[in-house]
């Protein structure tokens, strides 16, 4: 049975519970949300996975946050890319951010466009982009942002135990971020 969440607007600072008050993940809160003054970094406290998708900008300080950036904010394979900063920079907050409107929602039902758009864009055959369709988009295609991104907190929690790996939702009709809660 699938996971039932839900989103908790953040629209003040009562609004994020009191796990997250004095840590990155309330400071990334404070700068998106509330478009609170930047503060100066010279070492980053927080790691942000997201969507490659050119809708979404986090407001946030140079040197705030390592981003890592895939399709869907899927990071199955590429965990490397947050080993490496919990490693060097003693991240201890991950927020990992789905966003409303998500292209990886139903990828199937793109293929077409897919596969023509890699035809007529990149010179592939058919035969080729449809080749790399069939072994791309099951990996990467979601059924729901929410759900989605939730379940991958959850899966990155049991791989790296000692760190807090936060749900959100970037709703990209305000730009504002949302916790997702069980």
């Amino acid at each position: 049975m699938p996971i039932k969440t839900q989103l908790r607007a953040i629209n003040s600072i009562k609004d994020i519970p009191a796990k997250y008050l004095g840590t990155s993940i309330e400071k990334l809160f404070e700068y998106q949300n509330f478009s609170e003054d930047f503060r100066k970094y010279e070492n980053p406290e927080l790691i942000v996975v997201m969507c490659m998708d050119n809708r979404k900008q986090l407001r946030i300080p140079n040197k705030f946050s390592y981003i890592i950036r895939t399709p869907g904010a899927r990071i199955l394979g590429f965990e490397f890319a947050l080993s490496f900063p919990i490693a060097m920079a003693d991240i201890k907050h991950v927020a990992v951010i789905a966003h409303t409107n998500c292209g990886m929602v139903n990828l199937v039902d793109k293929k077409n466009q897919v596969v023509n758009g890699l035809v007529k864009t990149a010179g592939w055959t058919h035969a080729e982009a449809d080749n790399h369709f069939h072994s791309c988009a099951p990996l990467y295609s979601i059924e729901n942002e929410t759900t989605f991104v939730y379940e991958e907190s959850l899966r990155l929690k049991v791989k790296y135990p000692n760190i807090n790996f936060v749900p959100m939702l970037y709703k990209v009709e305000d730009h504002r971020l949302y916790l997702i809660e069980e």
